[in-house]
């Protein structure tokens, strides 16, 4: 068995809305890693209560600006051992901040880094957000999303603070998310060692096909 060293995973909770469900569910995964054992560290970025800029140029040539506003944040993602990304479903999409924040992750403080998406719906939907980032989002930033996902439907009726599950529905996502976060820790820590290994990053192919 692995000893227990340390691992940092990035919690990012991509709603607009503040409170958010989505916020409930970032928390609610992140109070669930971080009580799953010792050594264990989690950078959590809300992005309505940290909003990030639209991406410009000027990120490509460190303007002070961005120095500023994303250089703290790309400072905890380049020491994070992997990422949850936790999207409500907008449209059928995931939403703006999301995007904008992948967007910002192309110069390699994600580059491959484990992710589990977290997809939430009010609803019975979900699956449309978790298709679009396997798709696109790895493209340049080199994200790496492992199989599983989780869809969190009927949002406010499961997951609340200080509750126990109110049916079955609720205790088989708890279950889920446990399963679905160890797969996550799991090839977190099988890619540490790869990361460092030579010829894991060229400069001239930074950008994906």
């Amino acid at each position: 068995m692995m000893t227990q060293d340390r691992l940092k995973l990035a919690f990012v909770i991509g709603s607009h809305r503040t409170p958010s469900q989505s916020a409930k569910v970032g928390r609610f995964a992140q109070n669930q890693f971080l009580q799953g054992g010792p050594g264990r560290e989690s950078f959590y970025l809300d992005l309505t209560e940290t909003p990030l800029p639209l991406w410009d140029e000027g990120v490509w040539n460190n303007a002070e600006s961005w120095q500023t506003t994303w250089g703290p944040v790309a400072r905890e993602l380049t020491d994070a051992d992997g990422l949850v990304l936790v999207t409500p479903e907008w449209g059928g999409m995931a939403t703006p901040a999301m995007k904008n924040f992948l967007l910002l992750c192309s110069e390699g403080c994600v580059r491959h880094r484990p992710v589990l998406i977290i997809s939430v719906s009010s609803g019975m939907g979900g699956s449309y957000p978790v298709a679009e980032l396997r798709m696109s989002s790895g493209k340049n930033s080199h994200l790496c999303f492992i199989p599983e996902h989780v869809i969190v439907r009927n949002v406010s009726q499961v997951l609340n603070d200080g509750a126990a599950p109110g049916n079955d529905e609720d205790l088989y996502l708890r279950e889920r998310m446990f399963y679905a976060s160890n797969v996550l820790i799991e090839y977190a820590r099988a890619m540490k060692p790869l990361r460092a290994r030579p010829g894991m990053f060229e400069k001239r192919f930074r950008y994906g096909m």
